[in-house]
């Protein structure tokens, strides 16, 4: 195929739709994956509707067989894959008086040891300019964020992850960065038991010297470029997307 291989995990709302719908834009096709499978299908063929190149593939990426058995496929298709957004993840308000094991590992397993079950498999197959972009989130850089102690550990553990990586594999033509987005409307941050809920724009915007919540597609716009070789000598940098809160609170 001559295009970019480029898979996107949690590709079927928010900042991976926005993502996925991106690339597709750029020639690319795109292998849209999540748990949500009538969401990441519509974005499937919101693509194809549109005369780009799409796939969808369910995927839970707490699961190591069924991240082994995608890549392994399409590590076989194609030769290997260009782009991975690692994007999947989910954020349960949880105070940590209240906080089980349970909800614990279940939020790492998704927001990082989920991001290493898609990356390490492909890494073998990827080749030179390949790059891998992953979320973080401004919980895991500047913010501590307060009955989100699970969310904001994995998020910063994401960051570890992206410096390792990209230290391995810049030898070999592999690079690696992230994005840590600020508040960002997505159903994740409008739902009250995930984050600000219904009223984010008026709890956040004041604190914001942009005044607003930024989109998804701003998001996208910053994953497309460090999937891009205008990126070609940026790697194991996490660019903060924040419409000037960090850089105004700190």
């Amino acid at each position: 195929m001559d295009k970019r291989i480029v898979l996107v995990t949690g590709a079927g709302i928010g900042i991976g739709r926005a993502a996925a719908l991106a690339f597709a834009a750029k020639g690319d096709h795109v292998i849209v994956t999540d748990v949500l499978e009538d969401k990441g299908q519509a974005v499937a063929a919101e693509i194809e509707a549109a005369g780009g190149s799409a796939e969808f593939h369910a995927l839970n990426v707490r699961s190591t067989e069924a991240a082994d058995a995608l890549v392994g496929g399409l590590n076989a298709r194609f030769g290997g894959i260009d782009v991975i957004v690692a994007n999947a993840g989910i954020a349960l308000r949880v105070p940590m008086a209240e906080m089980t094991d349970e909800t614990w590992h279940e939020t790492l397993d998704v927001d990082l040891y989920g991001m290493m079950r898609v990356i390490r498999p492909a890494l073998p197959a990827m080749k030179e300019g390949a790059s891998i972009v992953c979320l973080s989130s401004i919980m895991g850089t500047n913010y501590g964020w307060d009955e989100h102690v699970h969310y904001s550990t994995a998020k910063a553990g994401v960051i570890g992850m992206i410096r390792g990586l990209a230290v391995e594999f810049a030898a070999k033509g592999i690079r690696v960065n992230g994005v840590a987005p600020g508040y960002i409307r997505t159903a994740q941050l409008l739902n009250p038991g995930h984050s600000l809920g219904p009223d984010a724009a008026e709890i956040a915007s004041p604190y914001i010297p942009m005044k607003r919540l930024g989109e998804p597609a701003e998001i996208a716009n910053v994953i497309t470029f460090l999937a891009s070789s205008d990126a070609s000598y940026l790697t194991g940098q996490v660019i903060t997307v924040d419409g000037g809160l960090t850089p105004g609170r700190y």
